[in-house]
């Protein structure tokens, strides 16, 4: 089991934790960790781009010149592909982008990405992290305490103190223990975790 120090607010060690290998030290298994991030970015997509076919646009009900005769090539309506105005050949439609991954994939797609925060030393436990206002500023304090410009940090259950103090902060996101997902995990430069939150996620995943 791996033995991670543990920090308070003010960036000091003030003790150590032990991992569970059965969530912190698995084999990482990258193309999982890769299924789930695209899962997760498909899953956003809202589908909504649409384009007109040649039976959608306005016009074009009369045949612009007699069949034959005339010189030209032979056209029925003014709104075919070609013309100017006309529909769109294979018009995009509104769809749905997701798709399913297995609730075994996910769980280890989860243990992997949090295993490879702990192997590249980019997982800070915190023993606590609790503000007595809601305060940018105080929030700001802390992660500068712990020398963290970009993060994810989880915390075992909502605090809106915490919350809205890191609301403003750009490249600081925060979430409980049970919303984590595998993008936002790698998406910070690194993990921070309540020691609450620690043992909540050993308890849910392990």
């Amino acid at each position: 089991m791996a033995n991670v120090s543990v920090y308070n607010m003010e960036g000091k060690e003030v003790g150590t934790i032990e991992l569970n290998d059965a969530v912190f030290g698995v084999t990482v298994n990258e193309h999982l960790v890769h299924m789930a991030v695209v899962q997760h970015l498909a899953n956003k997509r809202q589908g909504t781009q649409k384009a007109k076919t040649r039976s959608e646009v306005s016009g074009g009900g009369r045949k612009p010149w007699r069949q034959k005769g005339t010189g030209h090539a032979r056209q029925g309506s003014t709104r075919a592909p070609q013309w100017k105005g006309g529909g769109v050949v294979f018009a995009p439609v509104p769809r749905d982008y997701s798709f399913k991954l297995n609730k075994k994939e996910k769980r280890a797609a989860l243990k992997s990405a949090l295993t490879s925060r702990v192997e590249n030393g980019k997982l800070i436990v915190l023993d606590e992290l609790k503000l007595d206002e809601i305060k940018t500023k105080k929030f700001k304090a802390v992660m500068d305490n712990l020398k963290i410009n970009k993060a994810l940090v989880v915390l075992a259950e909502n605090d809106e103190k915490v919350v809205m103090s890191a609301r403003n902060l750009p490249a600081v996101a925060t979430t409980q223990v049970n919303q984590i997902n595998v993008y936002d995990i790698l998406k910070g430069d690194t993990l921070v975790l309540t020691k609450d939150a620690v043992t909540k996620i050993e308890e849910v995943f392990a």
